[in-house]
């Protein structure tokens, strides 16, 4: 059985420390609890050998220290965001009466948070990890390898996951948009983006090879890394068209920019899709109730949840059968705000 598969095999413990050091464990404890009592020498020689070998301090209680927890964290980016509240129902479809909990870490799209957490948890005993796909720092990847603890990745696809993923392609995704609006006739494409994480990077770089493999302009394109909301995608319009009037169709990366594109079209009355075209993606609930309706990317966000903790139970239970890699893969909606030349 892999170390994976052994739930909390591979912690490196307050003796591995001291051995590290050459000292007691006792000296190790004092250094970490009582810095002021041991030199500074030894004690900064006590915190590189912390920091090499990723110890993590055990926060239970002495008599629970060496029992099982059956608790799992599960990390989001933002506790606003739907699409993380359906990951979050998907989770808890499976986990409920298996006697397990989850506990709910909430990172604000901050790696460095992220790190901090994944830390904290592991210093609780947690069995194991859901946590989003895509980019971790050095620190919470080499404390989740060394923990032995199931990890799944979700929302996005990795060719290398730390151990198990859970998601679509995104890039692929993006891609399959684009080519779906280059093949219904429009001609000048763009694209809109907010809060740019990992996965929005990849939905763009699925719009820039549909357009350059259609030989089409690429730099119709307008992004940023502050938050996603119903007025900036607004904004964005507005920037996008006075910058090129020649606009007949827009992608945005989410539908919350589609949504709050549409509001500010009917506001100036742009007409869709007769003078412009909009899409989204997520398939949020929102966007089969605008009007016209708003094309997007369907993503099946509690389906993930459900498959990640299905995988993550599984493994704590000794299955190691289970594929490392899971694609649930995507359907595009296409809606009243693209269909002009579809009639």
């Amino acid at each position: 059985m892999s170390r994976r598969n052994r739930p909390g095999s591979g912690r490196i413990t307050l003796g591995d420390v001291a051995e590290h050091v050459g000292v007691s464990k006792i000296t190790v404890s004092r250094a970490l609890r009582q810095p002021d009592k041991v030199a500074d020498p030894l004690r900064q020689r006590i915190l590189d050998a912390v920091d090499a070998l990723g110890y993590i301090p055990n926060r239970q209680a002495g008599s629970l220290a060496s029992a099982r927890t059956h608790a799992i964290a599960l990390l989001v980016p933002s506790l606003s965001n739907g699409v993380f509240s359906d990951v979050l129902r998907g989770v808890d479809d499976i986990v409920q009466d298996t006697g397990y909990q989850v506990l709910l870490g909430h990172s604000g799209y901050s790696l460095q948070e992220e790190e901090h957490l994944v830390s904290t948890y592991l210093g609780y005993g947690v069995e194991g990890f859901i946590l989003p796909s895509g980019q971790h720092t050095d620190r919470t990847l080499s404390l989740l390898s060394r923990s032995g603890l199931p990890v799944v990745e979700i929302m996005g696809l990795s060719d290398t996951p730390i151990d198990m993923s859970v998601g679509l392609d995104h890039e692929k995704a993006g891609y399959s948009m684009t080519q779906a609006l280059i093949e219904a006739g429009f001609q000048q494409i763009g694209f809109g983006g907010a809060r740019m994480d990992y996965r929005a990077r990849q939905r763009h770089q699925g719009w820039q090879r549909a357009l350059r493999e259609a030989g089409r302009r690429d730099d119709i394109c307008m992004t940023t890394t502050r938050p996603s909301s119903f007025r900036f995608g607004g904004a964005l319009l507005n920037d996008m068209m006075t910058r090129w009037p020649s606009l007949d169709a827009l992608f945005m990366c989410n539908d919350d920019l589609a949504a709050g594109a549409l509001f500010e079209c009917q506001r100036r009355g742009i007409l869709l899709p007769d003078d412009l075209a909009l899409a989204g993606f997520n398939g949020m609930d929102i966007t089969a109730s605008t009007e016209p309706a708003l094309t997007t990317v369907m993503t099946p966000r509690r389906t993930i949840g459900q498959e990640a903790a299905r995988r993550l139970l599984a493994r704590l239970e000794g299955d190691s059968s289970l594929s490392s890699s899971l694609d649930v893969g995507f359907e595009i909606a296409w809606r009243a705000s693209t269909t002009r030349t579809r009639r």
